[in-house]
């Protein structure tokens, strides 16, 4: 079949194979000699074998003229499953008039995401986009008709992930940043409009890397909260993502398997050191506290004095967030605050418990800080924390001082602990000797080392504890085990483990 309407001669066998033959043999071996998949293998890719079952397969452009030309209407919907659970499936084909958004293909995907809210599955997005079909939905009939279908919207009652798998523009965006886990493919690129319209509007070349590459959403919008080398390792991830998550916001996560290799809590001993001005890497202490290989790391590159991940504590899902003294020695900056408020939201709204490592000096400030809004962002975090219905457990690992201390659990959890290793004040010892006495550290003044140590001993863990605003002093080695423990303790057995969601609305890109 050419371009124009198709023939209602055409037999079914002929449709289908139409439909089927996406975009053209020369388009798919282009994208088979470029080593990347097509819209139809990416599902493949994603779904258990053979399960996958299509809708919309033979919907076209409103445009009968176009309808030869737009099989599928350059997205391929349907369900599938996952490791057994059934997944609402988009995959947007490029080869199909660059899988421009149109209003056959935005109605599909309207149907396939309400019809996933209603059967409590998950919804996966393999995007690629060359934007706006502008045939199709140009002047104020074509955008009143696609106001009419209301397709932005998103309630948090079931996961979505997305993987961005090349250019993508408009609505694959949308897609993009409303999802709770995104992976993004290194050479592909995703922003609000194509590189070619924004150079019109500003009278510069922008190229796609520029405007919204890889990197660009990994370190500085924190859209990317994966990067892989292929499709494969992109969806993959997706793959991995979902089984940490329950299918819906009603039920409580998938259990994992019991951990088969012992854990040696000496490690986490040996990790810390003693000294508060020596770091270590968090990311160590989030593997040592978790089962063995079961960590997924989520925004690593955004936000990097914070450290974010899913794991499984004795086959568990746990929303893991950990300061990393490595970067600026732990001291939390406006990114890192916004990174665990979302991830807060992803955690609280899928019913997974917490588990906030605390080892900082407190939020990273000063003029910069400031007029990037630091302030409301610490308060949104804290807000955040306390709406959280989910169990919520803490330990301050060495060091938590001033507000970072009570947005890293001290206030608000269920279970508080602190190591022998940690310290809680307002501020670091030595600041609080130079503002209360005016004097500077001087190794050699005894006097200097007296009023040192009683502002060391005012900050000890016993003095905490002593006014049970900790819960339990623990020893380094003992940190895996009482955390197991209070999980087991704090779950949330009278509701199956499904929290209030008061966070459902909260935005899903701050």
């Amino acid at each position: 079949m050419q371009s124009g309407e198709i023939n209602a001669d055409v037999t079914f066998g002929e449709r289908r194979a139409h439909v089927r033959a996406m975009g053209g043999a020369v388009k798919l071996k282009a994208r088979r000699d470029a080593g990347v998949m097509n819209a139809r293998e990416r599902i493949d890719a994603l779904c258990d074998a053979g399960s996958f079952t299509e809708i919309g397969e033979f919907a076209h452009s409103v445009r009968l003229e176009d309808a030869a030309r737009t099989p599928a209407d350059g997205i391929v919907t349907g369900f599938g499953k996952v490791e057994g659970r059934v997944v609402a499936v988009a995959s947007f084909d490029l080869t199909v008039l660059g899988a421009s958004s149109a209003q056959n293909n935005i109605r599909k995907l309207g149907f396939l995401k309400e019809s996933a809210s209603r059967a409590g599955a998950p919804c996966a997005f393999l995007i690629e986009s060359a934007g706006a079909r502008m045939p199709d939905i140009q002047g104020a009939a074509g955008m009143g008709r696609i106001g009419l279908l209301n397709s932005n919207n998103r309630d948090r009652d079931t996961p979505w992930v997305s993987a961005v798998l090349g250019p993508c523009y408009g609505m694959g965006t949308w897609y993009a940043v409303q999802s709770d886990f995104t992976s993004v493919r290194r050479d592909a690129a995703f922003s609000v409009s194509s590189p070619k319209v924004v150079s019109v509007a500003l009278s510069q070349e922008v190229s796609p890397e520029e405007l919204g590459g890889a990197d660009v959403h990994a370190e500085i919008t924190g859209f990317a909260d994966h990067v892989g080398e292929t499709d494969a390792e992109c969806i993959a991830a997706l793959r991995r993502f979902l089984s940490y998550l329950p299918s819906h916001a009603q039920e409580a996560p998938p259990l994992g398997r019991e951990p088969v290799e012992a854990h040696d809590g000496a490690r986490i001993a040996a990790l810390i050191p003693q000294a508060r001005s020596k770091v270590y890497d968090g990311r160590k202490l989030v593997e040592l506290v978790a089962d063995v290989g079961s960590v997924l790391p989520w925004r690593t590159r955004f936000g990097r004095t914070l450290e974010t991940a899913l794991a499984r504590i004795n086959g568990r899902s746990v929303g893991i967030v950990a300061s990393n003294p490595m970067r600026k020695g732990g001291a939390i900056d406006g990114k890192s605050c916004d990174k665990m408020t979302e991830f807060i939201v992803l955690c609280d709204s899928f019913n997974i418990p917490m588990l906030l490592l605390a080892d900082t000096p407190g939020f990273l400030v000063g003029l910069q800080a400031e007029h990037e809004a630091v302030a409301g962002k610490i308060m949104n975090n804290l807000r955040a924390l306390h709406l959280a219905s989910v169990p919520k457990i803490a330990v301050v690992v060495r060091k938590s001082y001033g507000q970072a201390y009570l947005n890293l659990g001290g206030a608000g959890a269920d279970a508080l602990a602190v190591m022998t290793t940690g310290e809680v004040g307002f501020v670091d010892p030595s600041v609080a000797v130079s503002v209360v006495h005016n004097r500077r550290p001087a190794p050699d003044d005894p006097a200097y080392a007296e009023l040192m140590q009683d502002m060391v001993a005012s900050n000890s863990p016993y003095a905490l504890a002593g006014i049970f605003a900790a819960h339990s002093v623990i020893q380094p080695a003992e940190t895996r085990e009482w955390v197991a423990n209070m999980l087991e303790v704090y779950a949330r057995r009278p509701s199956a483990g499904v929290g209030r969601h008061r966070l459902a609305t909260w935005p899903t890109s701050l």
